[in-house]
């Protein structure tokens, strides 16, 4: 199941939390024309560093599979950052 929405929490210096949600699919449909460049790219840079591009493009969809329910947290400071993707 691939992502379907990205929550972003970080709390301030004054210690109010901010919140924005993100919804994978639009965001991904909106950017889709820089997608395809960026494949492009990503082919070229492994024919570049004689990489296997299909093996190197499974790699990439496959960590971007295993993303749904990961949880990261960033602490620095007085200012904190958590991620959750769903």
């Amino acid at each position: 199941m691939i992502p379907q929405l990205v929550t972003a929490r970080w709390r301030r210096r004054d210690g109010r939390c901010r919140r924005l949600f993100l919804p994978v699919i639009p965001i991904v449909l909106l950017l889709s024309p820089l997608l395809v460049l960026a494949v492009i790219g990503g082919v070229i840079a492994c024919l570049m560093y004689d990489l296997p591009p299909f093996r190197t493009l499974a790699g990439v969809g496959r960590l971007f599979w295993a993303l749904p329910g990961a949880r990261i947290e960033v602490e620095q400071g007085r200012t904190d950052l958590l991620l959750s993707i769903r």
